[in-house]
């Protein structure tokens, strides 16, 4: 029991990346599995609470949430089942702030994105990278917890996630509806926004970091599985605008010879 609760927190640090690097250090040197008292400062300077959600999404993406008790997710960080309420009220609660969080980093990200590209083919190539990026990063357990237990929710707490999730999901209908009237997407924009975050979603089943392809060339070719026309157009803009340029540099090079 002791040895899967320390691998269960290692996993859970190595999602958060940099933020516990010195915690995992602690784990992985040392000889004990539960929490030690420098190690349980350490983690209440970086974050308590963040802690306990990474543990937390680690377990219910692995076990499922109703088969994940408080008293496991406590073991894992070395506290009381009880301590840990301090934090969240139930276990309902814990799962709520997972998935509001992801949905948050998510919403963000796709945002900036929109907001930093002008063309139609960036905006799209640049949402789907910013995706991916989210869901198949450090968050890995956290949006996958949120993609597949919204069910486990109760009806006030699951209104809630998914009123913040079509807030997200309607970041992608303006391009896509941009898409459609220049007619390089199907008419039906709300069935092409399924179809396009299906198949990104999808993507948390199968990826592997140590695959042939890392995240931004799986952005790239999705892009371009997804969104065959746009990506087209923007082939042959780009050809053309180098012919342009090929054509000028040639001219400016036979203007030099006479």
């Amino acid at each position: 029991m002791r040895r899967r609760a320390r691998n269960a927190l290692l996993h859970a640090i190595n999602s958060r990346d940099q933020e516990f690097k010195s915690i995992k250090r602690l784990l992985v040197y040392g000889t004990v599995y539960t929490m030690t008292k420098a190690a349980d400062n350490l983690i209440s300077q970086l974050s308590r609470r963040d802690a306990i959600l990474a543990a937390a999404a680690s377990l219910f993406r692995r076990q499922g949430f109703e088969r994940t008790s408080v008293r496991e997710i406590a073991q894992v960080l070395g506290m009381t089942s009880g301590s840990l309420f301090y934090h969240f009220a139930s276990k309902e609660d814990l799962l709520v702030a997972i998935m509001e969080e992801g949905l948050r980093d998510i919403t963000r990200s796709v945002r900036e994105a929109l907001a930093a590209e002008d063309r139609l083919a960036e905006r799209l190539l640049s949402m789907i990278r910013r995706h991916l990026g989210a869901l198949l990063g450090p968050r890995l357990d956290a949006m996958t917890v949120l993609l597949y237990e919204w069910r486990s929710l109760a009806p006030t707490a699951q209104a809630r996630v998914m009123a913040s999730r079509d807030d997200y999901e309607a970041l992608w209908i303006p391009p896509i509806n941009e898409a459609a009237l220049e007619g390089l997407v199907d008419a039906d924009i709300v069935l092409v926004r399924q179809t396009v975050l299906g198949a990104l979603n999808w993507t948390a089943q199968w990826y592997r970091p140590t695959g042939r392809l890392g995240i931004d060339a799986l952005a790239q070719r999705m892009y371009t599985v997804l969104f065959p026309r746009v990506a087209a157009l923007e082939a042959g803009h780009v050809a053309l605008e180098e012919a342009k340029l090929g054509g000028v540099q040639k001219w400016n090079t036979g203007t030099e010879s006479r």
